[in-house]
């Protein structure tokens, strides 16, 4: 069975997530001590923000949140997202995972390697999922992770349902897979993307743009994928909302269980809560028509029947 697994921008957002039928979320979690010191060049999780919710900032906030856990039984897991980190930083990220660890947070998203080695070398005993930050993934990688207790690997952005079907089955028994689904699809891979995430300027991945075949200097194929196709007003619910409207994979679902997917990534730290409420009872639905349909196309029919009588966003994760 699918599970899903929705970003948290604060702790507000737990239970009216869990409610709404999310069965893990992931969260980051930086300490102004960490920000005083390292500002947003330096950054623990690459989401350096203080001006809206996107991830948690004081200690006390992750003690609440281990309460409500605790009650509701749906686990969240910390992020530690960027690519790499100086030599001094390795011992006070161990120090704060050790912090989290005794408020029973068990599960770290790890996106540097050398990060994975060194609290594997400090005996750490906690459970890591590698990041889809990490970049290009094959089975080969996937192993060496492996024999180090990886326990789940997120596939970045970019991999395709042929490259994940092909790693999971070459790489063995007792992973998780998990594979984004759901909002912010982006022309970036996260391990090849140099823009800062933070409150002093735009995000680079926000810029317009169009993705296509340069066929001369000036030409660019007209069917090419652009980050604001023309959708059919129609599709939008009176509050502006439309599922899947900055990245949708829901009509892949069939595929991407085949494949040997186990968890889906629902994006959206920052988000309007409501819009995420949304999007996670949508995907709810999403997987009770997958679990009803006979084949591939029956499901495809019953979903854009219930969930986009007026047309989708057609911004695809995994378009063929």
């Amino acid at each position: 069975m699918l599970k899903i697994v929705a970003g948290l921008g604060s702790i507000d957002e737990y239970i009216p997530f869990v409610q709404a039928g999310a069965d893990e979320c992931f969260c980051g979690y930086v300490p102004y001590s960490w920000s005083k010191k390292y500002g947003t060049i330096m950054p623990l999780n690459r989401r350096e923000v203080f001006c809206y919710n996107v991830q948690l900032g004081s200690f006390s906030e992750l003690e609440i949140l281990s309460a409500m856990i605790k009650k509701h039984k749906k686990p969240v897991h910390l992020t530690f997202n960027s690519l790499y980190y100086i030599p001094e930083q390795y011992p006070e990220i161990a120090r704060i995972i050790k912090q989290c660890m005794e408020l029973d947070f068990r599960s770290y998203i790890v996106a540097d390697p050398a990060l994975f080695q060194y609290l594997r070398e400090q005996k750490i005993p906690c459970e890591m999922h590698l990041s889809g930050e990490t970049g290009e993934i094959n089975s080969l990688m996937v192993k060496a992770f492996h024999f180090q207790q990886l326990t789940r690997v997120i596939f970045h952005r970019k991999n395709t349902l042929t490259d994940m079907q092909s790693v999971i089955q070459k790489s063995g028994t007792g992973l998780e897979f998990e594979a984004f689904v759901l909002n912010e699809l982006c022309q970036f891979t996260g391990a090849f993307c140099n823009s800062l995430h933070c409150d002093e300027m735009g995000y680079l991945c926000q810029v317009p743009y169009r993705i296509g075949t340069v066929k001369s200097s000036d030409q660019i194929q007209k069917h090419s994928l652009s980050l604001f196709p023309e959708i059919n007003e129609n599709a939008y619910d009176e509050t502006g909302y439309l599922c899947g409207e900055s990245g949708c994979g829901l009509c892949a679902l069939y595929q991407l269980q085949k494949a040997g997917i186990t968890h889906l990534k629902l994006v959206g730290r920052g988000n309007y809560t409501d819009f995420m409420e949304k999007d996670i009872r949508n995907l709810r639905k999403a997987l009770t028509i997958l679990a009803a349909s006979v084949d591939e196309p029956d499901y495809q029919k019953q979903l854009k029947r219930n969930l986009f009588p007026y047309g989708c966003s057609r911004n695809c994760y995994y378009a063929s």
